[in-house]
């Protein structure tokens, strides 16, 4: 028997071993049942445009508090807000990214100039209007709004990033839902999956402001039109407690309905009120922003700032609530669902390297267009900036009305997938300017872009003007190859220009100019061009008063005439704005060979145009620039036209006539010797982003002969300046002398300049 008592002592062993583990098994089930039946908190962030920023301070103050959030659902600025904490940005973060945007550019469809040729550029700053046009019964425009919104959805795929192809919302480090409106039916639309950023950017889609989404058989609007504060979604999530953040005024009286703006706010305001007072009741703790002084569209920087720390003071109020809802939620787990649980993220935010190219709704040819001249390759790398510059390529060069991106985890998990989406074909594109100035008075200019279905990309501009000076152009370009463009033009020019000489009117000349001229070679980069070309002029001269000077009575009776010229030009420009840069350099050259018979002028050697322009923009803090610029034109040959001879005044380069060059303090047209040589030193200050004060002090040197150039007597002037920079141009005046003319000068400039 005594054999058998190890035996058994072990067989009791082993059986108690079995046993505790058993026990120890069952208490890690019961610990984890008790895990998943902890309370869950439910965030939820209301729409209100701008005013929604105020949600970063109130997320400040639950990270302050170590609150967990377990859900989070939004509508409109919430929904962006929501969104973009789901994917594991913290407040930190959100607050630098909408500090850091330039929200006037953000919410337009302008695009972004370092992304752009500078003829693009040009156009860009000429024309306050810009609105495409499809013809033919099955021809359709993403329109619907003032804003198509690819600025902001591009922003939102960067900010999402790697988050950007359909996935399961709660997958997110946060599992997030937000809503949108169906105008089709009226109804309610949740998004709880999708493509994360065209969630956002349908939830907040303004109606008439903002373009909608289709999704299907949807159209989709604004959120906050059916449910502008979804607790119930949170609440439908699992969210046992809610936090709610309202950013709505109070509501408004008889007497506050007294402006267009309170009215239609209003009309907003009313229709937002659905399920908003029932599901305020379902929240447990309940942040009113004072919003008081702002509206859905103050995007300045002070307002961002004011917004914010509102949010922040309001969660404050709360805070006592806020930690006893704290110490109710328990321990923090960290067994809330994330992606990365179920798919590898990229392994960078910055640049990728592609597994996978696809080109959505685009042809073969323009497939083939887009990867020439970039140059795309699998296995090459890839961001979100360069990802940006191909689409702005996709909208300008092949004429498609809209282009997006998205960079998605590839499923080997090593390599993005990249996907450029085209929108439908343009078919024409009408651009508006409108301007005054105290000189030429009120002027209009007008240009249509007709893409021709070709094989390969080509098109006619059409561009008439009307004011003091008035032209019609039509242009014909073909570009080929990726950056490189042939044009052929005819231009009509009808002007009735003054020219002065030391300050007095000298000539009053109204002529008709007509223009062909063939590019033979035009290369555009993103801040560099080259051109050269082949144009001829003709000069039809109607009228023309002279003063009393013998030398000017030599040219009383001009005779027509055309000429024929050998021109090229270089340009490169990297500022970063187009009137008032605050950095970057810009630099111009230009050579002019003029004939009459492809060879000489009137029997002798051609005149010979240099011309040349340079300046540098150098920051001085954050709100103050200088600005140096040298620049002149010399003209070498025995017979100078006189509508081909120097001029210079006025604010902008080549403004009245091409060869025009500036000159603070001198405002009208003044006749200069063929050489001439200047500099001018500027001061810009930005007394706010849009708000700039100009200070000019310039000097210059001309003669006939280049031995002459630097005894005459140096001319001197300077200017002070006001602007107001806005998105119909620069408006804003000029007081300025000059010793040439002796006389103040002023001058007012509303719009952009052509």
């Amino acid at each position: 028997m005594k054999r058998f008592i190890p035996f058994f002592l072990c067989l009791f062993l082993l059986s108690e071993s079995v046993a505790g583990q058993t026990a120890g098994s069952e208490e890690i089930k019961v610990e984890k049942a008790n895990a998943t039946k902890r309370p869950r908190l439910g965030l939820v962030l209301s729409g209100g445009g701008a005013k929604g920023v105020a949600h970063i301070g109130v997320l400040k103050v639950l990270e302050r508090a170590g609150m967990p959030i377990h859900v989070i659902t939004g509508t409109s600025m919430g929904s962006i807000v929501g969104g973009l904490y789901a994917c594991g940005n913290r407040s930190q973060k959100l607050d630098s990214v909408v500090r850091a945007q330039d929200w006037s550019y953000v919410l337009s469809d302008r695009e972004d100039l370092s992304h752009q040729s500078l003829r693009e550029r040009s156009q860009q700053n000429t024309y306050v209007i810009s609105k495409t046009f499809n013809f033919g019964n099955h021809a359709k425009s993403e329109g619907g709004g003032l804003i198509l919104g690819k600025n902001i959805l591009t922003l939102f795929d960067a900010l999402t990033t790697p988050y950007n192809d359909s996935i399961d919302f709660s997958k997110l480090p946060i599992p997030f839902a937000c809503v949108a409106t169906n105008i089709v039916d009226n109804t309610e639309h949740d998004f709880h999956s999708g493509v994360l950023s065209q969630a956002m950017r349908a939830s907040m889609s303004i109606p008439g402001v903002f373009a909608p989404v289709k999704k299907g058989d949807m159209v989709l609007v604004d959120g906050g039109l059916r449910n502008n504060y979804p607790a119930d979604i949170a609440r439908e999530m699992g969210a046992d407690y809610i936090i709610g953040v309202s950013v709505q005024g109070p509501p408004k009286t008889a007497d506050d309905l007294h402006s267009t703006p309170a009215i239609l706010g209003q009309i907003v305001d009313v229709n937002c009120k659905n399920k908003y007072d029932e599901n305020l009741a379902m929240s447990d703790i309940v942040i009113r922003v004072n919003t008081e002084g702002y509206s859905a569209a103050s995007f300045t920087p002070s307002a961002i700032d004011t917004l914010i720390r509102r949010g922040e003071e309001a969660a404050m109020q709360h805070w006592d609530e806020i930690v006893a809802l704290r110490q109710k939620l328990g321990p923090t787990s960290n067994a809330r669902p994330r992606l990365s649980t179920v798919r590898v993220p990229l392994p960078s935010t910055g640049r990728f390297r592609i597994g996978q190219l696809v080109f959505e709704n685009m042809t073969k040819n323009d497939e083939a267009f887009i990867r020439q001249k970039f140059r795309l390759h699998e296995g090459d790398s890839i961001d979100n900036d360069r990802a940006d510059i191909i689409t702005t390529s996709i909208r300008q060069d092949l004429y498609y009305e809209s282009a997006k991106f998205r960079i998605q985890n590839n499923p080997d998990h090593t390599a993005a997938r990249v996907v450029f989406t085209a929108g439908p074909r343009k078919q024409s594109e009408l651009r508006v300017g409108l301007r005054f100035d105290n000189e030429e008075a009120v002027a209009l200019q007008a240009n249509a872009e007709l893409p021709l279905k070709a094989s390969i990309p080509m098109d006619v501009n059409i561009t008439a003007r009307l004011g003091k000076r008035m032209m019609g152009r039509i242009d014909w370009s073909v570009h080929p190859k990726s950056f490189y463009r042939q044009t052929f033009s005819y231009a009509f020019r009808h002007n009735d220009l003054d020219f002065y000489d030391y300050g007095d009117k000298a000539y009053s000349l109204t002529y008709n100019r007509h223009t062909l001229s063939l590019s033979l070679l035009e290369f555009n980069l993103r801040n560099f061009s080259i051109g050269i070309s082949v144009v001829g002029d003709y000069y039809d001269y109607r009228s023309m008063l002279v003063d009393k000077n013998p030398e000017h009575q030599e040219d009383s009776n001009p005779v027509d005439k055309g000429y024929i010229s050998y021109q090229g030009t270089v340009d490169y420009n990297s500022e970063n704005e187009w009137f008032f840069p605050t950095r970057g350099a810009r630099f111009s050259a230009r050579f002019a060979y003029y004939t009459t018979n492809f060879l000489k002028l009137d029997n002798e050697v051609g005149l010979r145009d240099y011309s040349a322009m340079w300046r540098m923009t150098f920051p001085v803090g954050s709100h103050f620039s200088v600005q140096p610029m040298v620049y002149g034109r010399l003209l070498c040959g025995n017979v100078v036209p006189l509508m081909l001879s120097n001029v210079m005044g006025g604010e902008w380069m080549g403004y009245y006539l091409e060869q025009q060059l500036p000159f603070a303090g001198v405002g009208h047209m003044q006749m200069a010797w063929d050489k001439m040589l200047a500099a001018q030193l500027q001061g810009q200050l930005n007394i706010t982003q849009n708000n700039i004060v100009l200070l000019r002090l310039a000097a210059a040197q001309d003669a006939n002969t280049f031995s002459q150039l630097f005894s005459h007597r140096t001319m001197l002037g300077c200017s002070a300046s006001y602007y107001y920079n806005t998105m119909f141009g620069p408006l804003g005046g000029s007081l300025g002398y000059s010793n040439l003319t002796k006389k103040v000068y002023f001058y007012v400039n509303l719009g952009f300049v052509f």
